[in-house]
């Protein structure tokens, strides 16, 4: 289960589909970067929400538009730093964890694959500081989210921990709301 667009190419790329996303690339050039009518995702928003590096990485390649916008204002860059995990994915790792702790190897290999769709998104021209309708940036989210990969990567390219959201909040405000003692410490060194 996950999102249906009504753009097949949207679909396709959200669907990891990159036999589907070069044959309606080659049908139509504009393809590459239109938007969802409804969420008005661009397919490389769409491939960040699931996660899907090799469909980003083609994307990027034919060269989408990092910088576009949905209707949230989010890019992809957002959402590959929103990306947690699903249901089933806890659910795996809770099952799995007590038998020779492959709940915990499989929790590495998701967080180590999230890093790299960062790294990847982070290697084009993205706005590492756009900011959502909420205010929020990719390192808000980093933030709420413990995800300690992948601050340092934000803070590589110099986002900015001082920006506020809709609520006043910095990223540094809601690492130490939360008490994420590692974060609080990237953050402040890198300021």
């Amino acid at each position: 289960m996950g999102i249906l667009y009504s753009e097949p190419m949207c679909q396709a790329a959200y669907d990891s589909d990159v036999h589907e996303v070069y044959r309606l690339f080659r049908d139509n050039h504009k393809s590459l970067n239109v938007h969802d009518e409804a969420s008005g995702d661009t397919p490389i928003i769409a491939a960040c929400r699931r996660g899907n590096h090799h469909t980003v990485k083609y994307l990027m390649d034919l060269n989408a538009d990092v910088s576009v916008r949905n209707k949230k204002q989010r890019t992809c860059l957002h959402y590959a730093a929103k990306r947690t995990f699903s249901f089933l994915d806890y659910l795996m790792i809770a099952i799995l964890m007590p038998i020779l702790l492959i709940g915990y190897l499989i929790l590495i290999e998701k967080q180590r694959k999230n890093e790299n769709l960062i790294k990847l998104v982070l290697s084009s021209k993205v706005e590492v500081n756009a900011a959502d309708y909420k205010g929020n940036t990719a390192l808000h989210y980093a933030c709420q989210r413990k995800s300690q990969g992948i601050v340092p990567l934000l803070l590589e390219k110099h986002a900015d921990v001082s920006i506020k959201n809709n609520k006043g909040e910095t990223p540094l405000d809601i690492a130490q709301r939360l008490k994420f003692k590692k974060i609080i410490a990237m953050m402040k060194k890198s300021g």
